[in-house]
């Protein structure tokens, strides 16, 4: 059952493998999740071809979540809610009992330690969501990867002049509106609801925007900085080899 499964898996997944094309299915990951992950799950408790189901309970899908290994390989994930929403311009992300994705999405960072057979510190692990200008999927997914070398040692550069409240930081050409979260997890720091609030540029929607999540271990403790801008898409700073685990 489990082979069949995952060639079910590995079916559904070519889906994927035309996501940059025009014509590509825009509703790939909703199908894989909710027609193959969810089903399975509840129908024989495996996650197949997910790697990880959560539901609040046997029918709450709409308040559940997906971590699925990326098409592209390596140590790449998606945090896929098991509900349909569209992306960050989603209203449903600011619903009252909404979960928070993003602090799913930081517990599932282990898929990257298994996935590279060693530890990964906090500080080398990066998620991203793309505004809607650059993505192919019109189904909520936030990557789970390592962060770039290069970015991790931009972020280090910039941190001391970060704070709570919003700060510009360049990063490969690009400018974003930077802002210090502290803590262990985002279990109290929703970051869709952090720009919705502080928006920090009053001309823009949310859907311009570009989120990223970069763990941070400040000599004040642990903690993250939360990364909003309107230009490349925030997942072109994520690195799926985790290079920096190597240095």
């Amino acid at each position: 059952m489990r082979a069949r499964l995952a060639s079910l898996g590995i079916a559904s997944f070519g889906l994927l493998t035309a996501a940059a094309a025009p014509c590509a299915n825009r509703d790939a990951l909703r199908q894989i999740v909710l027609e193959q992950c969810v089903a399975h799950w509840l129908q024989q408790h495996t996650p197949a071809p997910c790697e990880r189901v959560f539901l609040a309970g046997p029918q709450q899908q709409s308040s559940g979540y997906a971590v699925l290994a990326d098409r592209k390989g390596g140590a790449h994930f998606l945090l896929i809610p098991t509900r349909a929403i569209s992306g960050i311009e989603s209203p449903a992300l600011l619903e009252p009992g909404t979960p928070n994705y993003f602090s799913a999405a930081w517990q599932a960072r282990d898929r990257i330690a298994a996935a590279l057979g060693r530890p990964v510190p906090r500080s080398a692990v990066g998620l991203a969501v793309n505004p809607l200008h650059a993505r192919s999927q019109d189904q909520l997914h936030i990557h789970i990867e390592c962060l770039s070398p290069d970015v991790a040692q931009a972020i280090n550069r910039a941190a001391e002049r970060i704070s709570s409240t919003w700060s510009p930081v360049t990063i490969r050409g690009s400018s974003y509106s930077a802002v210090q979260i502290l803590g262990e997890d985002l279990d109290d720091a929703n970051p869709f609801r952090i720009l919705s609030d502080r928006m920090p540029q009053s001309n823009r929607v949310m859907a311009d925007f570009t989120l990223v999540i970069a763990g941070m271990q400040f000599n004040t403790g642990p903690g993250f900085i939360l990364l909003a801008g309107t230009g490349p898409a925030g997942e072109l700073l994520l690195d799926s080899t985790c290079a920096i685990a190597r240095i």
